[in-house]
C-alpha cells in the first residue's frame, strides 16, 4: 500500500495551482482573484496543501483581517475560534481521505495553539449533501444561520470542540 501524501505548507509557488482549484469549486466557495488569495494566505491561521495540489484547508483565528460574512459571524459569537474557510479536494483526487486528514491536521495545530473550538459554515442553499455527512461524521454542531449576499446564499454555522 502506498503512503499517504504529505500534508505541508503552502507556498507561494502553490498560489497559482490553489487559484485554480478554488475556482474550479466556486460555486461551493467563491471566486477569488490572484491578489485576494495572496492577502488571505498572508491572514490565514493555517493552510496547508496534501501532494501538488490534490487538496488544500485555509483557516482564520478570531485575529485575522477577514470581511467574510461567514467569518464575521462567528467573530461576533466566539471571543477565540479557528474558522475554516475553505477547504477542497480535487476531482481526481477525491474519496482518498485528503479532507478528513487536513482537518485531523488542523485540529492538532489548533489545539497546539490553545484553542478549544473549530468553526465551518456549509451552504444551505444550494444545498451540499456531502459536506453536510462529512461534517456530521467529524462531530460538527449547528449553531446557527444565515441568509447572506443580498439573499443568494443561505448558510449554516457549525462548531466542533476540540
Amino acid at each position: 500500500m502506498t503512503p499517504p501524501l504529505p500534508i505541508e505548507p503552502v507556498s507561494t509557488a502553490d498560489e497559482p495551482a490553489i487559484l485554480a482549484l478554488n475556482n474550479e469549486h466556486a460555486a461551493e466557495l467563491s471566486w477569488l482573484e490572484p491578489e485576494r488569495l495572496s492577502y488571505l494566505i498572508g491572514q490565514a491561521f493555517h493552510t496547508r496543501r496534501i501532494g501538488r495540489l490534490e487538496a488544500f484547508l485555509m483557516a482564520f483565528d478570531q485575529d485575522a483581517a477577514y470581511d467574510s460574512p461567514n467569518y464575521l459571524w462567528f467573530r461576533s459569537h466566539y471571543p477565540r475560534f479557528v474558522y475554516v474557510d475553505r477547504v477542497v479536494v480535487a476531482n481526481a483526487a477525491r474519496g482518498r481521505g485528503h479532507a478528513r486528514r487536513l482537518y485531523a491536521d488542523l485540529f492538532d495545530v489548533a489545539a497546539k495553539a490553545g484553542h478549544t473550538i473549530v468553526t465551518c459554515e456549509v451552504n444551505a442553499e444550494p444545498p451540499n449533501p456531502a459536506s453536510d455527512a462529512f461534517h456530521a461524521a467529524l462531530d460538527f454542531s449547528e449553531v446557527g444561520d444565515a441568509v447572506i449576499h443580498g439573499g443568494a446564499k443561505s448558510v449554516r454555522y457549525f462548531v466542533r470542540r476540540i
